[in-house]
């Protein structure tokens, strides 16, 4: 039996939730997460206000019970958005937000890399999400390829081109974010191709910090020692 969507709205006006991400969807961790790439992405695109980057929430055309037709991606970004819709609602109401998001990516994981290549393309599809793209840390044990994306083309998804490089990684490009996917020994990175960069993960915005914190006592005990020639010098 299907079950009816509900209504955006009770009749008290009270706001219908999406129910939290289901434990098994719990993918993203070490490889959107724990790298920090949310916040970093974020940075990247800028306007805050109107830049909606989320990870393991609900997107969907409509809110039901029973999670029928609701999707938990590893990582959504849409552009133009209404984030102050998302906390309230717990997740991303298509409708709602006037728009579908312009990305989303599953990470593959023994028990979803089936339905992240099935099911999920099939759903994401429905929603009209103009971008599909697969990461598999294994390698393609779980997923049939290490890297993979899809572009909505009318109502279906074509694939967009993987490269291969002479170091046995995989990229490819997303015309939605203008920034490269990059598959690099099991580890996802973002590469700028206008800046030339990769966008920094966590650890090495820490490296950063410390290597920029060490500069300044290098400096620091300098100034000291030219100013005061006499003393030894600061350890």
């Amino acid at each position: 039996m299907t079950t009816k969507p509900t209504a955006l709205s009770q009749e008290s006006g009270a706001i219908v939730k999406f129910p939290d991400a289901p434990p098994e969807e719990m993918t993203a961790y070490h490889h959107v997460l724990f790298p920090g790439y949310p916040g970093f992405l974020a940075l990247h695109f800028g306007n805050l206000e109107t830049t909606v980057i989320l990870s393991e929430i609900a997107a969907a055309l409509f809110v039901n019970e029973n999670r029928e037709g609701v999707r938990y991606p590893d990582l959504l970004i849409s552009f133009n958005a209404k984030p102050d819709a998302i906390i309230p609602r717990n997740g991303y109401l298509i409708p709602e937000q006037g728009k579908p998001p312009e990305f989303v990516l599953e990470v593959a994981s023994e028990s979803t890399g089936d339905v992240d290549e099935d099911e999920k393309r099939l759903d994401y599809a429905r929603m009209s999400v103009p971008e599909y793209w697969r990461f598999d840390p294994s390698g393609g044990e779980w997923h049939s390829s290490h890297l993979a994306g899809d572009r909505l083309v009318g109502d279906e998804y074509r694939p967009i081109p993987i490269h291969r490089t002479e170091e046995g990684h995989y990229w490819g490009h997303s015309d939605a974010l203008n920034l490269d996917l990059c598959w690099e020994n099991g580890e996802l990175r973002w590469y700028d191709p206008v800046a030339q960069l990769y966008l920094p993960n966590f650890r090495e915005k820490d490296e950063q910090h410390r290597a920029a914190e060490a500069r300044i006592r290098e400096l620091e005990a300098q100034l000291h020692q030219q100013q005061n020639p006499g003393l030894p010098e600061t350890p």
